[in-house]
């Protein structure tokens, strides 16, 4: 059951939330510098334990709006369910209670992330092309829905064409084509 939470179980829940977010992105960090082999350094249980926590903070205050928590802690926890892929459902829970959230209240490229990580978690061509992965050699974006329209729809959520967006990822991948 939704809560509505005072300002010190607002602070609270900020201060885990970008703990959680630190951890994620620490563990990350050191996969990729490991010469980019992130299984050398991988952990699944920092995002099973983010996962479930995220979880109960969900269940008791919804989804963690812009107005409520920050921009930060929004993104945050976007970001932790981002990394959720080993439960798709709770990935498509949050898209939906983010879908619901009116204009303002949560981060517009978030949802585009998320509806094509769910996308190409469930075996779905993605709809903004922002999933990317490396196949027969080659780095480039997971099956998108109607590849000619890929640029139309990511401009009318703000993101910058896929082929700029490619050549950002392999730069900070140190990838070469």
């Amino acid at each position: 059951m939704e809560q509505v939470p005072n300002q010190n179980e607002v602070e609270s829940i900020k201060s885990e939330i970008a703990a959680m977010c630190q951890e994620d992105q620490a563990v990350r960090k050191r996969a990729l510098e490991n010469d980019g082999v992130i299984e050398s350094e991988w952990d699944d249980k920092i995002d099973i334990r983010n996962t479930n926590r995220m979880k109960k903070i969900i269940e008791i205050v919804g989804w963690p709006t812009i107005s409520r928590f920050g921009v930060q802690t929004s993104n945050d926890a976007w970001l932790l369910v981002q990394h959720a892929d080993h439960d798709v459902e709770f990935q498509k829970h949050c898209l939906e209670l983010m879908k619901q959230l009116p204009e303002g209240e949560t981060i517009k490229s978030n949802l585009a992330y998320l509806e094509d990580r769910v996308a190409v978690n469930e075996k779905r061509p993605q709809i903004y092309g922002t999933q990317f992965w490396e196949h027969d050699g080659v780095y480039e974006p997971r099956p998108i829905l109607e590849p000619k329209k890929v640029n139309e729809r990511r401009a009318s959520i703000g993101l910058e064409t896929l082929e700029e967006y490619k050549a950002t990822l392999l730069e900070f991948y140190n990838k070469k084509q």
